[in-house]
């Protein structure tokens, strides 16, 4: 046995016995209650975390040599950690995954960028990107994309894991756990956020022309996942937000068979489209979301954008089941429209973590807020703090935020 299973057949027994607490399970009851409509009370996860921030006793920093052991590692330090220090509502799996190797082609062009970092350690940063679509024939560029599984190696990775902590705790074989699809967050990076606003009042033929062949290619790829047999309902989480619910898969689901799109989640979002009416975001992205995401068994949609002001566009892409709410929309507003129709997926600003000493006046004053207004219209709610930039190097930030938050949810 070499040093690399020394330390992670250690970590292995750790995370098994959070693993086998009894609170999991009646989490996991309180999840598929919200995602099903039947909310027994509001659930709250942390992710997108400052890790860099964090590592005040030294116990993520991360030992392992072996590439495949050192992901693991990783899963289990983080996953130790947070159920330390700041666990709120989050469901550790009494298994370990490993994950299929998919690989993807290029689509034909490349992101060029400039980057500015105010913090050498955090993966966090300004970017400037270069426009890859300037003139009308650069959209010849853009290639379908091929989808290979490399089993080979996946096998090898599978049989390394399980040979090391097998005889610990179970190791499933994960795949593609959910469809997602953010054109518009790709061509951002392609093109940058100036030129695709500009585009959309100067070249509207182009731009539809543009989302039209990105779409394509994402079709393609969906139909690929298929076609392949990797789609697999075992997702950790939907984009940070829970993917318990007992609607998936299918009703018609035959265990054993390949999943399809009708029996996985679909996440969409198109973020730049905060800045533009709602006819254009249904004209440029909803339309599209309908031959994509909207083929699969529920729908998760949005990301930072506010759309408290567009829920009726939105409901048109088939099997809606969650809507985003950021710190940008109004919250009492979203809740008045969405009210028991759809999972209201709340994000706390994470601006208001961003400092080595939390106000609690303001987190009560957010959080009762959203708390208030899903309450009086009878909504289906869970709270994700996420983006996290920075807590200012303060793990008490995020300790306080969630005792905080955690006893409004359970007095609610």
């Amino acid at each position: 046995m070499n040093n690399d299973e020394k330390i992670l057949r250690q970590l292995a027994y750790e995370y098994k016995k959070i693993a086998e607490l009894p609170r999991n399970a009646e989490l996991i009851k309180l999840h598929t209650a919200v995602n099903d409509l039947k909310m027994i009370r509001p659930i709250v996860t942390m992710a997108e975390l400052p890790w860099h921030e964090l590592n005040v006793d030294g116990s993520l920093t991360l030992q392992c040599k072996d590439p495949v052991f050192k992901n693991i590692e990783k899963n289990f330090r983080q996953t130790l950690f947070q159920f330390k220090y700041f666990p709120a509502d989050m469901i550790v799996r009494p298994y370990v995954k490993v994950q299929k190797v998919v690989k993807h082609s290029s689509i034909g062009v490349e992101i060029d960028e400039t980057t500015l970092h105010l913090d050498a350690d955090n993966h966090i940063s300004s970017h400037q990107y270069k426009d890859q679509f300037e003139e009308d024939d650069s959209i010849n560029l853009l290639k379908d994309v091929v989808v290979t599984y490399d089993k080979e190696e996946t096998m090898k990775r599978f049989t390394k894991v399980a040979t090391a902590i097998g005889d610990i705790i179970p190791i499933h074989l994960g795949g593609i756990d959910y469809i997602g699809n953010a054109n518009w967050d790709v061509i951002s990076r392609l093109r940058g956020v100036t030129a695709i606003l500009i585009d959309l009042l100067d070249r509207p033929e182009f731009m539809m022309d543009l989302i039209e062949r990105f779409t394509q290619i994402k079709e393609g790829v969906i139909a690929q996942y298929e076609e392949l047999g990797l789609l697999d309902y075992d997702p950790d989480n939907i984009h940070c937000t829970s993917p318990y619910t007992s609607d998936l898969p299918a009703k018609d689901y035959v265990a054993g068979e390949p999943l399809k799109c009708k029996d996985v989640w679909g996440r969409g979002a198109a973020q730049i489209f905060g800045s533009v009416s709602k006819e254009m975001h249904n004209e440029y992205d909803i339309e599209f979301m309908k031959r994509t995401v909207g083929k699969c068994g529920l729908v998760y949609y949005g990301c930072c954008e506010p759309l408290d002001k567009k829920v009726d566009i939105v409901e048109k892409i088939p099997n809606l089941r969650k809507i985003s709410i950021t710190p940008w929309a109004d919250v009492t507003n979203a809740a008045e429209i969405i009210g028991k129709k759809y999972v209201i997926a709340s994000k706390p600003n994470p601006a208001n973590v961003a400092t080595s000493v939390l106000d609690k006046n303001i987190i009560k004053a957010e959080i009762g807020n959203i708390l208030n207004s899903c309450k009086k219209n009878s909504c289906n709610v869970e709270l994700t703090l996420k983006d996290i930039s920075t807590c200012k190097y303060s793990l008490q930030t995020l300790i306080d935020w969630e005792k905080l938050t955690m006893d409004m949810v359970k007095n609610y």
